[in-house]
């Protein structure tokens, strides 16, 4: 344990135990208060109503079940029973994981809804088209504004000043300049994603060495050639990251758009699942967004170690382990896509 410590290395062994433990240990928790009937399960599941006014299936506080037995004792009447269960909004594990495999093989519940991997696919095409958008004008105007103070002074006031606005707020005004379909939900995501990326490309961009400038200008190099032989390579690894990381906002930004004028998407998909109060479809959806946000992570995390090697961060053997791991839940929805296309009932009537 000599590599617990504040800026100690971690071997690689340890470091994929670690990794699989921030996933273990929650999950751990998960089933701790889905399984153990003493750990919480503040309701009671009527399995047999008896003589009382209960109904068979009815989900009760405890409170109220005892008050049930109770009167029916006093009325001499069978009492109820049933078993002590968490509320309807936290099921179990494996209630989650059968809708994870049931979302792609069995039909929505109403005709003409999309499927699971409809809806998911429809969001990601939103996210890529919004947050490519947001880095063809961002990323070169950020880093202009880092590499050139009287351009920031003239145009990151504004942008400061915009990026408070929430993007919601700008919904209405969307859909009546764009329409309900999709570019509305698109255009929240560029706005908010595109004013943060210029403030923190610019940042990234002011960080620059300096010496490396001032080595180039010695050498006779002129502003164009400060911006693309020396800023642009001297930034991009750092620019990478930050790209990874705005990545991420643009999908906390997704759960607001996809409510936005057509319904439509993942984040649409679990609110109507909330509606039907099939949560373990709610739990789905939720952990489909974080598995897909998480495996894209961690794959451009690992992309970028051979993209940049001049930044000095070699791919790794725990990385590689990481990426080991990840790999599978990342083939797994294509897996599901292809079974729901066998199971699809108009494949069935061409076959």
């Amino acid at each position: 344990m000599g590599w617990v410590g504040v800026g100690r290395s971690i071997p690689p062994a340890p470091a994929a135990v670690l990794w699989l433990g921030a996933f273990l240990l929650p999950l751990a928790a998960w089933c701790a208060l889905s399984y153990v009937p003493w750990l919480w399960h503040p309701q009671v599941l009527v399995a047999d109503a008896g003589g009382s006014s209960l109904s068979v299936g009815m989900r009760v506080e405890r409170g109220v079940f005892t008050q049930a037995v109770a009167q029916a004792q006093r009325d001499q009447v069978a009492p109820p029973q049933g078993d002590r269960v968490n509320p309807v909004f936290l099921p179990a594990p494996h209630a989650v994981a059968q809708a994870l495999w049931t979302g792609f093989t069995t039909p929505p519940l109403r005709r003409g809804d999309p499927w699971l991997h409809e809806s998911l696919g429809h969001s990601i095409g939103v996210i890529v088209w919004g947050f490519l958008i947001s880095a063809v004008i961002g990323v070169p105007l950020g880093i202009l504004c880092g590499a050139i103070p009287a351009l920031s002074r003239l145009v990151e006031p504004f942008v400061d000043f915009v990026r408070y606005m929430p993007a919601p707020a700008f919904g209405a005004l969307c859909v009546a300049v764009l329409g309900i379909n999709d570019a509305p939900k698109i255009a929240i995501i560029v706005i908010g994603t595109l004013f943060q990326m210029v403030l923190v490309v610019a940042n990234t961009t002011r960080q620059l060495d300096r010496s490396l400038l001032e080595a180039a200008q010695t050498l006779g190099a002129s502003d164009k050639r400060l911006l693309t032989r020396v800023v642009v390579p001297g930034i991009l690894p750092n620019l990478y990251t930050d790209m990874r990381v705005l990545l991420g906002w643009a999908w906390t930004y997704l759960i607001v758009a996809e409510l936005i004028g057509a319904s439509s998407g993942i984040s649409w998909y679990i609110n109507q699942q909330g509606k039907y109060r099939a949560y373990e479809n709610v739990f789905a959806g939720i952990i489909l967004i974080g598995l897909i946000g998480l495996v894209t992570d961690q794959a451009l995390a690992w992309i970028g170690r051979f993209l940049f090697p001049w930044s000095g961060q070699q791919p790794s053997r725990p990385s590689q382990i990481a990426f080991a791991i990840i790999s599978f839940p990342l083939r797994l929805p294509w897996l599901l896509l292809l079974l729901a296309r066998k199971h699809h009932p108009r494949n069935q009537v061409q076959a």
